[in-house]
C-alpha cells in the first residue's frame, strides 16, 4: 500500500478533499457540499480511490491530478507543455513537500477550515521545479495556480508553451452555461450539454474580451439561479486566457490558464513563471456560487469601504464638444439633482476634437481649456461633488506628439504598424521609459487637478502586439506591466478609485478587479439589453461594482425608446448614475430623476452589501428578476421586468432569499401603465417606495419565497422595484 497524505479543507458549506499518493501530485477526491468525516473515514475514502503506481499496468484509466501529466498516461490536455530545445517535454513530477497553512504534512490526514495548501514538486531529469497553490477562502471560494522554475544551471532556456490547472467536478454535472457577445451586447448566455473531449473558450484579444465568457458554469440538469448543483469557474487574468471544460474517461474537469504566444515565456536558468489564479465556486443554484465571488471582491475592493457616490458621466451629453461653460452648467444641474461624482470624459486633452488624434498627450487642450482643468474641478468640489477624469493610458494615436517623439514605443510584431482600430495603437508599457512617462504623467494629473476617480478605458484589442525592438510577443508582459502601473498609482493615491472600461465590458476579470473599484458593463444603456448584461456580468461582479447609468430616452446604441421609470428601475440595483444631457430635462423629468437618486442614496447600503438573487432565466415567457437581500434578511430589493413578448397575462414571482419565518412589509415603485387596471393585483397598489410604510401590506416570508405573488405581464418592457422590510427590523 502506498503512503498517502489526505487534506480536508472546509469553509461555509463547502468541502475540498485532496490526496497525494506517495510522491504523486494531489488529486481532488471531493469538491462540493460540506462533508463530515473522521480521519479514519477520510483515509479509507482516499485508499478506495487509489490507482496503480506509474510502474504498474492496469486497465484503469489514469485519474488526472490538479496538473494532469502525459507521462502518467493522461491523453487529454497536459497541465504543463514545456521543453528545452525539444527535450524534457514529457515531465513527471515527484512531490517533495505539502504544506497546509505552515504545517508540513508527510503522511496521514489533516482537517482544517479555510486554508492554503502549497505543494512543491521536482522533475529532476527535466530540471523543472513545480509549485502549486490551492486556497479555500472563509466563504468557500476555491482558487488554484501553478508556477514552474527552470532548475538547470546552464544550457537552453525552458520554453513554456502552456500551464493549465485542472479543477475536477463530478460527472453528474451534465450541462454548461457560458457567455458570448460583442460590443454593446456583452455576456449573452448559451446553455448546452457537456460534450466528450474539450469545450474551450479561448480569448486571444490581449484583454478579457467583449465576447469572452467571463465565467463558465457546469451543473446538474436544469440548474438555475436557485436550483440544482452548480460549479462556477473563472480565470482571473486580463490578457490572453482560456476557460475550458474537459470530459475524459470517467472524469470531468474545468481547465484554465493563460494562453501564451509563441516564445512568450522562455525561462533562463533560475527564472520562473507563475500562471494566473483560477477560481471555482460551488453552490446550490448559481446565486449561491456567485455569492462567494462577491464576498471575495468585497474583501479586496475599495468600493466596499464607502457608500457608492451617485455619478454623472458627461460622454453622451457633450461627446467631444467640450468647453468650460457647458461643463460647469452640467455640474451645477447634476449637483441640484443629488449627484455626488462628476466625470469629465474623452475630449479634454491636447488635440482631441475627435477620436483620430491626441491619445498619449495627456495635458488639457489649450483651446477647449485655456485655464486648464483646475477651475472646473474646483467648481465641482464647491458643489459638493468629487471630480473624475477619463483616460486611456495604454493607447496612443499615431497623430500625437508622443507618437512622433517615440514611434519606438508602439507595440508591433513586424516592421509596419499593426492594423489600426479606432485610429489608435497600443503603447508599449513594458519599456521602462514609456512606463515611467505614463506613471508620472498620471500621477501629476491626479495631484495637480485633484482627481479622485479615473475612468480607465481600453478601446482596442491587441493585434500583432510585439516588442518594437525584436518583434517578440508582448501580451503577457504588457498585462503584467498594466498591473504594476495600477498598483503603483493606487499606492501613491490611497483614496483614488478607478473604473475598468474597455469599449464597455471588454475587460472584466478578477485580475483587473483586484486593482479597480468598478467596471463599465457595456456601452449600451438601453434598459432592455442592459438588464440582461447586468444579470450575466453580475454572476462574477457584485452590484455596487457595476456602473449602472440612466441615459436618454432614445438609446444611442439601439435607437429604442423607453420611459424614465423603466430606465431608472433597471439601473437601480447597481452603482447608480447618469449618462445623459440633463440640460434637456423637463420639470417632470427632473423631479422623477431626483426622486430615484434620493431612493438610491437611501438604499445603497443594502445594494452594496446584500446577497444577490435572480429568477426567471429558465422561462422566456416569464418576468425576469434581479434582487439583493440583506445578510440578516431584514430587508430586500427586487427589480422585476416584464418579458418582451409572452402568451401569458399573469405570472408568479417568488421573492428568493427572505426569511420564511418572518413577516415583511411591501412597498413598490410601479410604472404608470403595467396593464389594464383590472389585471393589477392589490399588492401592486401598495405604497410607493417613498410612501407610508404603515399602510404597506404584510406577507409571510415563506409565502413570498415559496408560493410567490401574481404579477401582470400584459404590457411588455415594464419594470417594478419592490422593497421588503421585516416587521421586526429596527
Amino acid at each position: 500500500m502506498q503512503s498517502v497524505r489526505v487534506i480536508h479543507l472546509a469553509a461555509d458549506d463547502v468541502s475540498l478533499v485532496l490526496a497525494c499518493f506517495a510522491h504523486d501530485l494531489p488529486l481532488v477526491l471531493h469538491w462540493g457540499a460540506r462533508i463530515t468525516a473522521t480521519d479514519d473515514d477520510l483515509l479509507a475514502f482516499a485508499l478506495a480511490e487509489q490507482r496503480p503506481g506509474l510502474d504498474d499496468v492496469s486497465d484503469l484509466p489514469y485519474r488526472p491530478s490538479v496538473l494532469p501529466e502525459h507521462s502518467r498516461g493522461w491523453f487529454g490536455r497536459p497541465g504543463l507543455s514545456a521543453h528545452r530545445a525539444s527535450a524534457g517535454w514529457a515531465s513527471s513530477f515527484r512531490v517533495d513537500t505539502v504544506v497546509v497553512d505552515g504545517t508540513s504534512l508527510s503522511e496521514g490526514v489533516i482537517q482544517t477550515g479555510a486554508a492554503s495548501v502549497t505543494v512543491e514538486a521536482q522533475d529532476e531529469q527535466s530540471a523543472i521545479q513545480l509549485r502549486a497553490e490551492i486556497d479555500l477562502t472563509a466563504t468557500g471560494l476555491l482558487r488554484i495556480r501553478a508556477g514552474v522554475r527552470n532548475e538547470a544551471r546552464e544550457g537552453s532556456p525552458l520554453e513554456v508553451e502552456d500551464l493549465s490547472v485542472a479543477l475536477p467536478v463530478p460527472t453528474r454535472a451534465t450541462e454548461i452555461v457560458d457567455f458570448s457577445g460583442r460590443w454593446a451586447h456583452e455576456r449573452q448566455p448559451q446553455r448546452h450539454p457537456v460534450v466528450r473531449g474539450m469545450h474551450a473558450r479561448p480569448s486571444r484579444r490581449g484583454r478579457t474580451g467583449l465576447d469572452a465568457t467571463t465565467v463558465m458554469l457546469a451543473g446538474t440538469p436544469g440548474f438555475s439561479s436557485d436550483a440544482g448543483e452548480v460549479w462556477m469557474f473563472h480565470v482571473g487574468f486580463s490578457g490572453d486566457h482560456e476557460h475550458a471544460l474537459e470530459r475524459g474517461d470517467g472524469t470531468l474537469a474545468f481547465r484554465g490558464g493563460e494562453l501564451l504566444l509563441p516564445g512568450e515565456i522562455r525561462l533562463a536558468p533560475g527564472e520562473e513563471y507563475t500562471g494566473p489564479w483560477v477560481y471555482g465556486s460551488h453552490g446550490e443554484g448559481w446565486d449561491s456560487a456567485s455569492a462567494r465571488f462577491h464576498a471575495f471582491l468585497r474583501g479586496v475592493s475599495r468600493s466596499a469601504k464607502r457608500d457608492r457616490p451617485v455619478t454623472l458621466n458627461v460622454w453622451e451629453a457633450v461627446y467631444f464638444a467640450q468647453d468650460s461653460a457647458t461643463l460647469i452648467d452640467l455640474a451645477e444641474r447634476g449637483a441640484a439633482l443629488g449627484v455626488e461624482r462628476f466625470v469629465l470624459d474623452d475630449g479634454w486633452f491636447r488635440g482631441r476634437s475627435d477620436d483620430r488624434a491626441g491619445l498619449g498627450d495627456w495635458s488639457p487642450d489649450p483651446v477647449a481649456w485655456p485655464e486648464g482643468l483646475r477651475p472646473l474641478a474646483d467648481r465641482v468640489r464647491e458643489l459638493g461633488m468629487e471630480f473624475g477624469l477619463w483616460v486611456e493610458p495604454e493607447m496612443i494615436n499615431e497623430d500625437s506628439d508622443l507618437a512622433r517623439a517615440h514611434p519606438d514605443w508602439i507595440l508591433r510584431a513586424r516592421e509596419e504598424l499593426p492594423a489600426r482600430y479606432r485610429f489608435q495603437q497600443v503603447l508599449d508599457l513594458t519599456q521602462p521609459e514609456a512606463f515611467t512617462h505614463i506613471l508620472e504623467t498620471l500621477d501629476a494629473l491626479i495631484r495637480d487637478i485633484g482627481v479622485s476617480y479615473l475612468k480607465w478605458d481600453h478601446n482596442r484589442d491587441l493585434v500583432a502586439a510585439g516588442h518594437p525592438a525584436t518583434g517578440a510577443p508582448a501580451v503577457h508582459a504588457q498585462t503584467r506591466a498594466l498591473y504594476r502601473l495600477l498598483d503603483e498609482l493606487r499606492a501613491r493615491h490611497t483614496d483614488l478609485e478607478i473604473e475598468s472600461c474597455a469599449s464597455g465590458g471588454g475587460r472584466v476579470d478578477l485580475g483587473i478587479l483586484e486593482r479597480t473599484d468598478r467596471i463599465h458593463p457595456s456601452d449600451s444603456h438601453d434598459p432592455i439589453d442592459r438588464f440582461e448584461i447586468l444579470r450575466g456580468t453580475g454572476l462574477l461582479v457584485p452590484p455596487e461594482m457595476m456602473g449602472s447609468h440612466v441615459a436618454s430616452a432614445v438609446s444611442s446604441v439601439t435607437g429604442r425608446s423607453s420611459d424614465l421609470h423603466f430606465r431608472c428601475a433597471v439601473a437601480f440595483l447597481g452603482h447608480f448614475g447618469i449618462e445623459w444631457d440633463i440640460r434637456d430635462l423637463s420639470d417632470a423629468e427632473q423631479t422623477e430623476l431626483a426622486a430615484w437618486i434620493a431612493r438610491f442614496r437611501r438604499h445603497r447600503r443594502l445594494i452594496q452589501t446584500g446577497r444577490t438573487v435572480g429568477g426567471g432565466e429558465s422561462d422566456p415567457w416569464a418576468p425576469s428578476m434581479r434582487g439583493v437581500v440583506a445578510e440578516d434578511r431584514s430587508e430586500a430589493l427586487y427589480t422585476i421586468v416584464t418579458p418582451r413578448s409572452t402568451p401569458d397575462t399573469l405570472a408568479r414571482i417568488r421573492f428568493g432569499g427572505v426569511d420564511p419565518g418572518r413577516r415583511y412589509r411591501l412597498t413598490a415603485s410601479v410604472p404608470d401603465t403595467l396593464g389594464p387596471p383590472w389585471q393589477i393585483p392589490d399588492w401592486l397598489r401598495a405604497p410607493d417606495l417613498d410612501g407610508d410604510v404603515g399602510r404597506a401590506p404584510v406577507f409571510p416570508g415563506g409565502l413570498l419565497s415559496t408560493a410567490g405573488l401574481e404579477f401582470p405581464t400584459f404590457h411588455p418592457e415594464r419594470a417594478v422595484v419592490v422593497h421588503l422590510r421585516a416587521e421586526d427590523a429596527s
